[in-house]
């Protein structure tokens, strides 16, 4: 790592000010010398307070979309303009505070240490008590096709806390608006770029609402993870 270096805190949210602020205030700042930490909150169309509560929580700044566009659209754009502003690394974190803010250090130590280009916080190699029983069989499935086509363990295909590295960032692509959870880690991973899972617990959610509908989310994802893996990727440089 050379000696200054930024790391944005990307944090995409529709209407969560009953959550985010917490988030943003577990977020540390001060953890590794010569490391600046910038929280980039992107509103996908809120039509409550979550901005005014990122802003008094702490955030350096909003990144705000046209129109509600999706989660995946939203990490997409967030990530890019963390990228687009010199970030060297990146954390994305969903803000419904059901991800520790706080184990933030831990996800990007592989980062740091040039182990890893990304990571992956697993709840499954951490804790996954108060999940409910249908969300961890649909991330035992996602997980196990994720393995499947890439060949490799993974323990948690589905998680909302990532870390990147800048090299990951400038080459991610996500193709699809709805998530990004599978294409993510497709793209990256089939790119060449290394991959790297540490524990993290999850918490049960206590505010606001899931998007996720079973059977919409389903065949959207499947329809996605067809698209990425029918698409022809072009295999990282030696010195990205």
């Amino acid at each position: 790592m050379r000696q200054q270096a930024l790391l944005y805190i990307v944090i995409p949210a529709k209407n969560e000010e009953e959550a985010i602020g917490e988030v943003i205030r577990n977020v540390p700042r001060s953890f590794f010398p010569g490391l600046t930490v910038k929280v980039l909150v992107v509103d996908d169309g809120s039509t409550d307070g979550t901005v005014d509560v990122s802003l008094a929580a702490g955030a350096d700044e909003i990144y705000t979309m046209p129109i509600n566009t999706g989660l995946g659209a939203a990490v997409r754009a967030g990530l890019w303009e963390a990228y687009e502003r010199g970030a060297d690394y990146a954390v994305m974190i969903d803000a419904d505070n059901e991800y520790p803010a706080e184990q933030i250090p831990e996800l990007v130590a592989p980062l740091l240490a040039g182990e890893a280009d990304y990571v992956m916080g697993s709840r499954f190699m951490g804790t996954i008590k108060g999940m409910k029983w249908h969300r961890r069989l649909g991330n035992y499935l996602f997980t196990a096709l994720q393995m499947i086509l890439l060949r490799r363990f993974i323990s948690d295909g589905q998680s909302g806390m990532r870390a990147f590295n800048r090299a990951a960032l400038a080459d991610l692509e996500i193709i699809h608006d709805y998530n990004y959870a599978q294409v993510m880690t497709l793209n990256l991973v089939r790119k060449g770029y290394r991959m790297k899972e540490i524990p993290i617990r999850y918490q049960v959610r206590t505010t606001g609402r899931s998007f996720i509908r079973f059977v919409p989310y389903v065949t959207k994802v499947l329809s996605a993870v067809w698209r990425e893996m029918r698409r022809p990727v072009s295999p990282r440089q030696p010195d990205s």
